[in-house]
């Protein structure tokens, strides 16, 4: 008994053996296409081929064992680009579909201007491509963000600012294109944005220079 059970071990050792080098053979014969194109769109063509060029440089293999960290890495060091996707298309090219970071204004960085995206990040002033705010003041980045989103989302809007000026305090003042100065609220911000916008639409109003709107509920004007 013991005899046939080694027997039939032997037997099915032989058997993987020899599967296992046909296996082999047949997979050393493989080769996959190394990838030959890349399409980068979402940029200016200048922007588009200086990222395609960066990306070539890490030497890609094939698409079917292709590592996107690198590439991810290259494309996320963009100051300019705010989302991306990386699409296959096999066997042996990659399109890549970028969308460009909205600017919101300028800023004074260190003696130099650049332009804050809503990405978060800084770019260089030579990208701008529209009239914007500027930024007096030194707010964090972040704290910027999330006041223009609370812009956004009450009456007035962005595009009618000229200049913003930030305080210690953490308090904002914008100074409309019209030049009329509204003075904000640090804890009641939208509430106070909005009740300036009732005034600033209101025609009996047309004369005002400066809404002071820093105490909840109350108005001061000056004309």
């Amino acid at each position: 008994m013991h005899q046939q059970k080694g027997k039939k071990i032997i037997i099915y050792l032989s058997l993987f053996l020899i599967v296992g080098s046909i296996n082999n053979t047949v997979l050393s014969k493989i080769r996959f296409d190394t990838i030959k194109s890349i399409q980068i769109s979402g940029l200016n063509q200048n922007q588009n081929t200086n990222l395609l060029e960066s990306i070539k440089e890490l030497n890609l293999k094939n698409i079917f064992f292709l590592n996107g960290v690198e590439i991810s890495k290259i494309i996320s060091s963009n100051n300019l680009v705010e989302n991306y996707e990386i699409f296959k298309k096999y066997p042996y090219a990659l399109d890549i579909k970028i969308e460009r970071t909205d600017f919101l204004a300028k800023i004074n960085n260190n003696g130099k201007i650049f332009l804050i995206g809503t990405n978060g990040k800084l770019s260089d002033v030579k990208f701008l491509d529209k009239e914007l705010p500027f930024i007096f003041g030194k707010p964090r980045i972040d704290e910027f963000i999330k006041f223009t989103n609370i812009i956004e989302q009450s009456k007035l809007s962005l595009n009618q600012v000229k200049n913003l000026y930030f305080f210690p305090s953490k308090r904002w003042d914008l100074e409309l294109k019209n030049n009329v100065i509204l003075k904000l609220s640090k804890d009641h911000t939208k509430l106070s944005l909005d009740q300036a916008f009732e005034i600033l639409n209101d025609n009996n109003f047309n004369d005002i220079k400066i809404v002071d709107a820093r105490i909840k509920n109350q108005i001061i004007l000056n004309d």
